[in-house]
């Protein structure tokens, strides 16, 4: 119990100390037909084109201004104003235009990186020509735009821009050498200029590779964080035991259902004051003496319930669990162990008396074989004979106890179990078909129990019904319907009823008003309806008929035990 309270703990300080992150697309862009990389998520990828559409407005706005107000270099249209001014208007013009398009996502985003980009090198190196060709240096605004490409589009997409960037500033001074527009015309520096776009086209693959790689990771952590954390809520939605996690101002955070469920109320609290005041009195108890960490509280209208509080230290502030547990399970739990060990105690007794009662029992028999006795003499045979049988099925029923094994339960429909039982219990116990009734639920009912325990209790109840309930005046029924949110199953019989005073000795062991009876089958219908979390109950309906009640839990109801 500890162990898995302590990994609870550790699981909702998690829950509590998770990361606040926004919660990526799952759409990934591929923009790029050469590029083979891990891509870029599309929320990023649109955030990186924003970006470098910003600094195209900025750096068109800032040739017009510097061009206009002739506070700029001398070398800004040094050689075609009206050339370096008609494409500084165009390239404001264009990008204003993608402005509208990328905001407004009427394009796709793989074209417009691509107009974007090609663009910019086409107006750039225009603007270059205006300026004065390679040496007037604005070819390095190139190298902006291939690093830019590389990042937005894809990494192997650089090797493309700068090719037709390094084209391209060739082309210029190859036009600018054949009309003779400048003095010089410098092939080297347009070389090193291409050579400069490769390198950095390189280097902009690898740090996109390595991006998209780091941000694949991310995503696939955080997908692992959010299925963790979905993982923690359902486990602790569905515990048996209630959950409550607060803060010193008993300001509730998180709240299960089997706390709304133990508690009895309608929705989910605010605050303690509200499951009850005496939780919140002895939270406020606990935390001026840490030792008070356990209570029992008796809520109104309900069962008493076991409260346990634990601190949960969360970096700066402190957070506090509360456990809450109806004292009838954990009362189970602990009736289980002790009947553990008495059954050991009970198997070992019963195999030593059954072997000399075994052999009076042949003596017996071996006596009453005698010609020569007397009828008295024969009489006190069929005693011994008699209650040698007795004994000998208590002692079956005390090793059947003994031997009880671990409940494994499972999801059964009631409806066809119920159907095939009854066919079965006819045979079994050799009467008429119609000494039995089953009355069955509209609605499917499905509980969870095992099948076996089931059998042997709704055994008991019928050999129960059958020899002490009259049948004889009337049908047996077998009722099925939903009870307080709980499947049960009611054997209705004849008998006029068990008096107040036995009543309440009724589930004890060996408790019978019966001479024939040894008083263990009821008990060991409790033991196994308690086993799996059944209730198995006695009543009189308002006729004064007799029955029993099994409620079982429900299927449909997951619950987590720890």
């Amino acid at each position: 119990m500890l162990i898995h309270l302590n990994i609870l703990t550790k699981s909702l300080q998690n829950t509590i100390l998770k990361t606040n992150m926004p919660a990526n697309t799952t759409e990934t862009i591929y923009p790029c037909p050469f590029s083979k990389g891990y891509g870029i998520p599309a929320k990023q990828a649109w955030t990186l084109l924003k970006v470098f559409l910003a600094y195209r407005l900025t750096l068109a706005g800032l040739f017009i201004v510097l061009f206009d107000s002739h506070t700029g270099p001398s070398l800004l249209g040094g050689y075609d104003s009206q050339l370096f001014m008609v494409c500084s208007q165009v390239y404001l013009i264009l990008s204003v235009i993608s402005a509208v398009c990328i905001f407004g996502r009427f394009t796709g985003y793989t074209a417009q990186a691509q107009v974007l980009i090609f663009t910019d090198i086409i107006i750039l190196t225009l603007l270059m020509h205006a300026c004065g060709g390679v040496n007037s240096g604005m070819g390095t605004l190139l190298a902006v735009s291939i690093a830019s490409g590389g990042l937005l589009i894809g990494g192997r997409c650089a090797m493309v821009f700068a090719a037709i960037a390094s084209l391209s500033v060739l082309a210029e001074q190859i036009y600018a050498g054949y009309t003779g527009s400048f003095e010089t015309v410098t092939y080297t520096y347009a070389g090193m200029l291409g050579a400069a776009f490769f390198t950095i086209a390189l280097l902009s693959y690898i740090l996109a590779k390595r991006s998209e790689q780091i941000l694949q990771l991310a995503d696939e952590q955080q997908q692992t964080i959010v299925k963790l954390e979905d993982l923690n809520r359902y486990i602790i939605q569905h515990l048996q035991s209630g959950i409550i996690i607060t803060d010193k101002h008993e300001a509730i955070q998180m709240v299960n259902e089997a706390t709304i469920r133990l508690a009895n109320l309608g929705i989910p609290p605010v605050n303690l004051n509200d499951v009850s005041e005496y939780l919140s009195e002895a939270f406020q108890v606990w935390l001026i003496d840490p030792e008070q960490d356990s209570v029992s509280l008796q809520l109104l209208n309900q069962s008493e319930i076991r409260i346990q509080f634990t601190l949960l230290p969360t970096g700066n502030e402190f957070f506090y669990m509360i456990i809450i547990e109806d004292v009838t399970l954990y009362n189970q739990r602990l009736q289980q162990s002790k009947l553990a060990s008495l059954g050991r105690l009970t198997a070992s007794i019963a195999h030593e008396i059954r072997n000399p009662l075994g052999a009076i029992s042949h003596a017996g028999q071996l006596l009453s074989e005698n010609p020569y006795l007397s009828t008295q003499d024969q009489r006190l045979t069929q005693i011994i004979q008699t209650h040698s049988g007795r004994v000998n099925r208590i002692i079956d029923d005390i090793l059947q106890l003994s031997r009880r094994t671990d409940s494994r339960r499972e999801k059964v429909f009631l409806t066809p179990w119920l159907d095939k039982y009854l066919e079965s219990a006819i045979l079994d116990h050799a009467v008429n078909a119609d000494i039995f009734k089953l009355t069955i639920a509209a609605e499917p009912l499905c509980a969870f129990i095992d099948p076996g325990h089931l059998r042997q209790i709704m055994d008991n109840l019928c050999q129960n019904a059958l020899r002490y309930g009259k049948p004889e005046a009337g049908q047996i029924i077998l009722h099925s319907y939903m009870f307080q949110q709980a499947p049960c199953i009611e054997v209705i019989d004849n008998g006029s009823g068990i008096s107040l005073e036995h009543r309440n000795h009724l589930f004890e062991p060996f408790f019978t008003t019966s001479s024939s009876g040894n008083g263990l089958g009821l008990y060991i219908s409790r033991e196994l309806a308690e086993l799996t979390q059944a209730k198995l109950s006695y009543h009189l309906t308002d006729d004064n008929r007799s029955f029993f009640r099994l409620c079982l839990l429900d299927a449909e109801q997951t619950i987590i035990e720890i």
